[in-house]
């Protein structure tokens, strides 16, 4: 059996070799992948930085006291904008996939989304100046992400064979690097703005969105012709001998799975994006966060190494492609270096300022880091298990991944049981929200990572761009009814109780997963090989 194991793998080895050859891709790997996966690992890395770390504090910078520098809006009216923001930032992909797949190609709509991008957070960082230049911001942000979302994650998917298993491996990479940018941004973004000034938050989150564009642009030619100009993009793939022709029927009902897996993607994320609405409210106003004694101790050095672990292994990630690629990219490897260097700055400043202060409260934004720590953390685990023999296919992980996260929920709605009707404010324990951060976690990486994957195994090779788009546009419904819904909580709360807000939430991810298990069968027929 070993060694049947160790045929397939040389098999595929092989396969991906002549895949990268026929592309004009180097041959080049570190850690088994194309060495071009992880340029795009670190472009998403600082793009999630910036965006997650804008996020963390949008809502707690929208409900703070005037005297604080917040804008005091009500908590329902702020998640609103929260909804109208988060479901537009993954509707416009749809349009950035169809206009890359028709004219520019993947890596220059990366390029111009980066750049939209860069300026959408200068221009928050000037809200100080007029409340103009906020909602400027806002609108560039989601311009520039219609343009970078699907066509990053488009190249990852175009450096492998069409029907690739290493791709499931290869997007829980690719998502650790998503994640470490998240976990770094929610943790530098949301403590330089609830500590030092909103305004810096926001700015220090287009610093490194111009980092990101900077190393991707100098590292570009590492992927060939993929993501190049549409027609030399076409040209060579008729030539890849990885690519087959699909029959009208299997075509169709590949889309078609693409098209539920998409569809219950939307349940997926209605509940999970509670984390920047109900989940941020949950924890500014009804958790436990001034800690004294042994606690504030603890929780000092927990948050030291949540801030120093992500940085170390990510570095590591970065010293291992400077190796392979300097010489022939060394922009690409500087600018990253540079990026480093004054996020390693920011960070030790960070924990020296916790470690030396007198008194201790956790930030309403640090509870968010929690899920790209768990990401970072076990995505590289993940990744393995996806490589071995316990590999179900994409709609049971979808099945596992819903319910996980209603599970979840299910620890919010117990913590907060004791929360009395109509209460605006509790100091519920911490425990419960890492709780549910951790079972969120584990079913993201079974469901964001592993959908990316099957939507470029089952998408038509002139079609990659258009289905990420359609991927992201239901992740926008989903988005826009995450904030929709988080913005009942006072109402349901003064009716009912909290707890039974976050039970609404436990049940409907967990029905739904019971319906992608029945599904799975007739997926799996349509799919047609694919897994």
């Amino acid at each position: 059996m070993q060694k049947s194991n160790e045929t397939i793998s040389i098999d595929h080895d092989k396969e991906l070799d002549l895949h990268l050859e026929s592309q004009g891709v180097s041959k080049e790997k570190l850690f088994s992948h194309p060495v071009g996966l992880f340029v795009l690992f670190f472009t998403e890395m600082w793009e999630r930085f910036s965006y997650y770390g804008m996020r963390a504090i949008l809502v707690l910078f929208l409900v703070s006291d005037l005297s604080k520098n917040g804008w005091g809006w009500p908590r329902p009216e702020a998640l609103q904008l929260y909804a109208i923001y988060t479901g537009l930032v993954y509707f416009t992909p749809i349009l950035g996939g169809l206009i890359a797949d028709r004219f520019t190609g993947y890596r220059k709509a990366v390029i111009i989304g980066a750049f939209i991008m860069t300026l959408g957070h200068a221009a928050m960082a000037l809200e100080g100046f007029s409340n103009n230049f906020f909602y400027l911001g806002l609108l560039l942000l989601i311009v520039g992400n219609g343009f970078f979302k699907p066509n990053i994650s488009s190249i990852v998917g175009k450096l492998y064979p069409p029907i690739s298993d290493k791709k499931d491996s290869a997007y829980a990479i690719f998502y650790m690097g998503i994640n470490s940018g998240a976990f770094i941004g929610m943790l530098m973004c949301g403590y330089i703005g609830e500590k030092v000034g909103w305004h810096y938050g926001f700015g220090l989150a287009g610093v490194f969105m111009l980092f990101g564009m900077l190393q991707f642009y100098f590292g570009q030619k590492i992927f060939g012709v993929i993501g190049a100009s549409v027609d030399k993009t076409k040209a060579v793939e008729k030539a890849d001998p990885t690519v087959e022709e699909i029959p009208a029927k299997v075509r169709s009902q590949r889309l078609w799975v693409i098209a539920i897996l998409s569809i219950f993607t939307i349940f997926f994320w209605m509940v999970f994006e509670q984390a920047g609405g109900s989940m941020t409210i949950f924890a500014k106003d009804y958790t436990l966060r001034n800690l004294t004694g042994g606690a504030a101790t603890t929780f000092k050095w927990v948050d030291s190494i949540l801030t120093i672990f992500p940085l170390v292994a990510v570095t590591f990630v970065l010293f291992s492609l400077a190796k392979k690629i300097f010489k022939k990219y060394p922009a690409t490897i500087l600018f990253t270096l540079l990026s480093f260097a004054i996020i390693w700055v920011l960070a030790i400043w960070k924990v020296d300022r916790e470690l030396a202060s007198v008194s201790t409260e956790v930030p309403a934004s640090w509870f968010s880091v929690l899920n790209s720590f768990f990401i970072v953390s076990l995505a590289p685990i993940v990744s393995k298990i996806w490589e071995t023999r316990f590999n179900p296919s994409g709609p049971v992980k979808f099945g596992f991944g819903l319910i996980f996260v209603g599970i979840g929920f299910a620890g919010l709605a117990y913590g907060g049981s004791a929360i009395p009707q109509g209460a605006t404010s509790a100091e519920v324990s911490l425990f419960w929200l890492v709780f549910a951060y951790f079972f969120h976690t584990v079913g993201e990486l079974c469901i964001s990572p592993v959908g990316l994957s099957y939507v470029s195994k089952l998408a038509p090779a002139n079609l990659v761009g258009l289905m990420f788009g359609v991927f992201f546009t239901c992740t926008a419904i989903g988005n826009y009814l995450a904030g929709a819904t988080g913005s009942l909580i006072d109402k349901i709360s003064s009716a009912y109780s909290i707890s039974t807000f976050f039970l609404i939430f436990t049940i409907i991810p967990i029905v739904a997963g019971l319906i992608m298990f029945a599904l799975s069968p007739l997926l799996r027929k349509w799919m047609h090989g694919v897994h």
